[in-house]
């Protein structure tokens, strides 16, 4: 058995053409707003990969950028701006901030009609409630690549690996919601028997930021591994699953290559969605 490749980065592309597609019919005028505070290579280069998606679709960027220095309440000033600049019709916050900057309150300071990661609290508590809401974009990514390739989730048993605000928690109420319907097992560092929970799993989304952690005889022949975390090594970025899985998983998505290239599109398309 050899696994296939989930492909991001093609996946991304398609998406990409039908908004620009979608976007050259409609009288919407969508405008991508970013606060980088610091300078970061990850994050600046994550920043400029998201407004060169912009150009790509034709829609506006609107780039703010902070120095290293900058206290909670500059940088929640630059968020005030953002909620009223009428070109911007979504924004994010590039995370994480600088030590000592408040990240709970800069990110409730965003208006929720302009909160292009879906992470505010107003939009996540939509999503607890099956309410009409912006999907966070790394789970909307997830979801896009598993019904892409069409992967069965009703009844199926997901694990995911990491509870964490932007992926871990707010996937587990997506993938279980109705009409999906998964079993969902969300693990964390308290997590007792995480190895029986592994084996037992249907689809794994590894999430914890561990490099490698995740070895094929760890995994049940068959089962659907998705990598999102990103550890840095030596030798570049890993993964959280060691790419020798192929060998028993049937559907693979790297780290690079899979979720990375869709979170970004997935961007794209909220913020379109956030343009009246």
């Amino acid at each position: 058995m050899s696994a296939v490749i989930m492909d991001g980065k093609a996946l991304a592309e398609k998406v990409k053409s039908n908004l620009l597609s979608n976007l050259s019919k409609s009288n919407k005028q969508p405008g991508l707003g970013t606060i980088l505070v610091g300078d970061d290579p990850g994050s600046l280069a994550y920043v400029e990969g998201k407004h060169r998606d912009c150009a790509q679709i034709g829609i506006k960027s609107i780039k703010v950028n902070l120095p290293a220095t900058a206290n909670t309440g500059e940088i929640i000033k630059a968020v005030k701006d953002l909620n009223q600049n009428t070109e911007c019709t979504g924004f994010i916050v590039q995370l994480p901030l600088p030590s000592g900057v408040n990240s709970e309150e800069v990110l409730l300071a965003i208006d929720p009609d302009k909160d292009a990661d879906g992470l505010h609290p107003v939009n996540l508590g939509k999503l607890v409630l099956g309410a009409k809401s912006l999907v966070p974009c790394t789970p909307k990514a997830i979801l896009a690549l598993l019904n892409e390739y069409k992967i069965k989730l009703s009844g199926s048993k997901v694990l995911i690996i990491g509870r964490g605000a932007t992926v871990g928690r707010p996937l587990s109420i997506l993938l279980s919601q109705k009409p999906i319907n998964a079993t969902v097992t969300l693990a964390h560092s308290a997590t007792t028997n995480l190895l029986e929970l592994i084996k037992e799993a249907d689809i794994v989304v590894a999430a914890l930021g561990s490099a490698h952690f995740i070895k094929p005889e760890m995994v049940k022949p068959g089962a659907v591994l998705i990598d999102v975390g990103i550890t840095r090594g030596v030798t570049g970025l890993l993964g959280d699953i060691d790419p020798t899985v192929i060998k028993v998983a049937s559907y693979f998505a790297p780290m690079p290559g899979g979720v990375g290239p869709m979170t970004r599109a997935m961007l794209l398309s909220n913020v379109i969605e956030l343009a009246n």
